[in-house]
């Protein structure tokens, strides 16, 4: 995990260091997943279950774009006060990066200024996790997006489904739809994952992981 730090410049000796603000924006804030009916209650498309949240939040409507916006659906927005970009690209998951690196460049958008929400195989169900850069994890979907950026030094909402049971594979779990039980606190996990988008937005990396980190 990549933390935000500061240091005291002129005149500051002595005072604590503050937790360093994001920029003004605009975000680009990605859900990641696969298209189509078939795939949408499926644990790899969390992510895109996220971005849902937060456009209903924000009253956002995601449209298809051309050019550079095209294979996605992006809406402009404000969330937890900044300018915001929500999309989701309607590729498979593992051409997500093409999409990406297109409405970056359309939008004027910094690659470091990108948030990623994603399904995480390595945090159990029900965690939400928050860092900037760091490995993909064999996440299909990052390693997409990092060969088509040039970089991993982006955020990333991870939302924990957890490990497949058992010697089941971990492509076919991802690709199933979430237990019966997982359903029932499915909404609630969504929820607080989009909470951490919103707090990471509003507060920058370290302070949002200060909130978000001890809670689940």
């Amino acid at each position: 995990m990549t933390d935000s730090t500061t240091r005291g410049g002129a005149g500051t000796a002595g005072a604590p260091a503050a937790s360093p603000q994001p920029p003004a924006g605009p975000f680009l804030v990605v859900g990641l997943g696969n298209p189509g009916p078939g795939y949408a209650g499926n644990r790899h498309n969390v992510g895109a279950m996220v971005l849902a949240e937060l456009a209903a939040r924000a009253g956002a409507k995601l449209s298809p774009g051309k050019g550079p916006r095209a294979r996605s659906v992006s809406g402009d927005c404000r969330l937890a006060g900044r300018r915001v970009v929500l999309a989701q690209p309607t590729t498979y998951m593992n051409e997500s990066g093409g999409p990406v690196q297109g409405l970056l460049g359309y939008h004027s958008i910094a690659a470091t200024e990108l948030v990623v929400v994603h399904d995480e195989l390595d945090l159990d169900f029900d965690v939400v996790r928050l860092k900037r850069g760091g490995g993909e994890g064999g996440h299909n979907g990052l390693r997409s997006i990092s060969r088509s950026t040039g970089t991993r030094d982006y955020l990333r909402v991870r939302v924990g489904i957890g490990r497949p049971p058992g010697r089941q594979d971990p492509a076919d779990f991802v690709l199933k739809d979430f237990s019966a039980t997982e359903r029932k606190t499915l909404e609630l996990l969504v929820g607080e994952a989009a909470d951490a988008v919103e707090l990471l937005l509003e507060k920058g990396l370290e302070a949002a992981q200060n909130v978000v980190h001890p809670r689940s």
